[in-house]
């Protein structure tokens, strides 16, 4: 083998790299290099890069033998040169066995860079193991040894030094090229790694800040609100022994009732915000039977739907919007006939309820008209819609649909 035969192989970066660095690891891709979109795209398509990968190592390493062949030279090392052209082929696979096969055509032929390539893969999978050792061992020699024997022995140590030099950097530039893309990889990895982790971080910051927002909230509305509805029920009571007809103390028991219902929602509402409970603790329809049975006065359940299958906001929602509707009842029209009606149709969830006429003229009370508008509010938020409003038979209806798809 001459000593010309070193051209071409700054080339072997370009053929080593795209095995696994190009596709497996997206951050290997240049950021300052702008790609047309469908040049980029298949740089991105795994197959389509180790495909391309090949064909060009194949090309490389073709083009090297095919330039460096002198004329005359022996038919065996001709065919043993060409031999490791399709040893390309399996670099990616078993590398190890490639570099094997180059090795005859690089030590009695031209095929120097088919075993720096395929020499520069084994490096990219093993680094510095056994086989990488043994690959770069038999790379350098067949570099540093001349090819027929007695040339080689005619060679004086000057030229044999500087086959030495050659030998190193033939067989230690492929290894470290694979050594830096590999470790060049682990670094991308853990890069992201540690995006990720300061994402994590800056989330559980933010809930930390709602968490202590949820404590002074609840704290200001225990010591604030909690005491003067409190006061509203002791005063109301004090007015129900007090009064002189019943309709003074009808109206007085109503208020110490709704006052103390306020307190027990009230303090279920603090006990949520000091826990810093999310919509994933909420409850959904599945609880709604405790629902019914919690409200005082008798409902019919009208169950058309799986709560296990439906998703969790829709399920919440309904369970809100059937909590609402039924707290509407009992301060409006207390002891009416009340029906609760919840059916899956397709692919809307359709939530009903209706009750008649009171039979006692209930007394007015203020309302804001807030729960109902909410209602509406979380029904537009899923994609639905709400509606409520008197029935023609003196009745009242809050009607809800709620989308299970998307």
């Amino acid at each position: 083998m001459s000593e010309d035969e070193s051209g071409g192989s700054a080339l072997v970066a370009q053929t080593v790299v795209p095995e696994g660095a190009v596709s497996a690891d997206p951050a290997f891709r240049l950021s300052r290099l702008r790609l047309p979109a469908w040049l980029a795209a298949l740089r991105a398509n795994r197959r389509v890069s180790a495909v391309f990968s090949d064909v060009a190592a194949v090309l490389v390493a073709a083009l090297d033998v095919w330039l460096v062949v002198p004329e005359g030279a022996p038919t065996y090392s001709i065919w043993l040169s060409w031999l490791a052209v399709p040893a390309m082929l399996l670099r990616r696979h078993v590398p190890f066995v490639a570099v094997l096969l180059t090795i005859p055509g690089f030590f009695a032929g031209w095929a120097q860079l088919a075993a720096m390539i395929a020499l520069g893969t084994l490096a990219k999978r093993h680094l510095l193991g056994w086989r990488t050792i043994v690959g770069a061992v038999l790379v350098g020699l067949s570099r540093f040894v001349l090819w027929p024997w007695s040339e080689f022995l005619a060679l004086t140590w000057r030229q044999h030094f500087l086959d030495v030099l050659y030998g190193v950097l033939v067989a230690g530039m492929p290894v470290a090229i694979g050594m830096l893309i590999t470790v060049r990889q682990e670094l991308s990895t853990r890069i992201r790694e540690l995006a990720r982790s300061r994402e994590r971080e800056k989330r559980l910051y933010a809930q930390t800040v709602r968490s202590a927002e949820r404590a002074k909230l609840a704290r200001e509305m225990h010591d604030v609100v909690s005491h003067q509805v409190t006061l509203i029920a002791m005063q109301a009571g004090a007015l129900q022994v007090g009064a002189k007809d019943d309709e003074s103390r009808e109206a007085a028991e109503t208020i110490r009732a709704l006052s103390t219902r306020t307190l027990e929602e009230l303090r279920e509402l603090v006990g949520v915000l000091r826990s810093g409970g999310d919509d994933d603790t909420q409850p959904g329809l599945d609880e709604i039977a405790d629902l019914m049975r919690s409200s005082g006065f008798s409902v019919a359940l009208a169950m058309d739907a799986a709560p296990e299958l439906l998703p969790a906001p829709v399920s919440r929602a309904a369970y809100r919007t059937v909590q609402e509707a039924l707290t509407n009842v009992r301060k409006h029209a207390a002891g009416s006939r009340t029906s609760v009606r919840v059916r899956a149709d397709g692919e809307t969830l359709l939530v009903e309820v209706r009750n008649e006429r009171p039979r006692t003229r209930p007394p007015l009370l203020p309302s804001g008209g807030h729960g109902l508008l909410g209602l509406r509010e979380r029904a537009g938020l899923l994609g639905g819609s709400f509606d409520a409003g008197p029935t023609a038979e003196g009745g009242f209806q809050v009607r809800a649909r709620y989308p299970l798809a998307g």
